[in-house]
């Protein structure tokens, strides 16, 4: 359905909690290098990737590969300075691809640059705040996109129905 890409993440919880996210919404996601965290199975057990093995996860060793790898795809930045187009402004496609930067700085200037204001997104927030916490923020926009596909491949059933037993 969509495409997550974390450049240059540096919080392993942040990415455990996106990585789950992306299991429940059915995105892919990719993890664009350095990243501030050890992707071994030790770490992925203390940071709660757990989810790790439902996720179609790709680590790529730069943006360019990144961007390359996933061809001539539409793309959207998300950025806090980012014109008036808002993330409910568009109209997700299957296939989308939605790029967010890392919890300290955003994306780096070289990469908004990429992208011109049409595809450049933001989260409305409350004046004189600095910014969502990254895994809060990709979970606004990956629901939001599934929302406008009727929750596609969602569970029928009730929450217990449907939960996935503890590892």
């Amino acid at each position: 359905m969509l495409d997550i890409v974390l450049v240059e993440p540096q919080i392993a919880m942040n990415t455990g909690n996106i990585i789950r996210l992306c299991a429940n919404v059915g995105a892919r996601l990719h993890l664009v290098q350095p990243l501030g965290f050890t992707l071994d199975e030790a770490a992925l057990r203390r940071g709660g990737l757990d989810y790790h093995e439902l996720t179609d996860t790709t680590v790529w060793d730069s943006w360019a590969e990144c961007r390359a790898g996933l061809g001539k795809r539409r793309m959207f930045a998300t950025t806090s300075g980012a014109p008036l187009r808002r993330y409910d402004d568009v109209a997700f496609e299957p296939g989308d691809v939605v790029v967010f930067g890392c919890e300290a700085d955003g994306l780096p200037p070289a990469v908004l640059d990429e992208f011109d204001d049409e595809h450049q997104l933001r989260i409305p927030m409350r004046p004189e705040n600095r910014s969502l916490n990254l895994s809060n923020a990709v979970g606004v926009v990956a629901y939001e996109a599934w929302r406008q596909h009727g929750f596609d491949g969602a569970a029928s059933g009730t929450f217990s129905e449907s939960r996935r037993p503890l590892p």
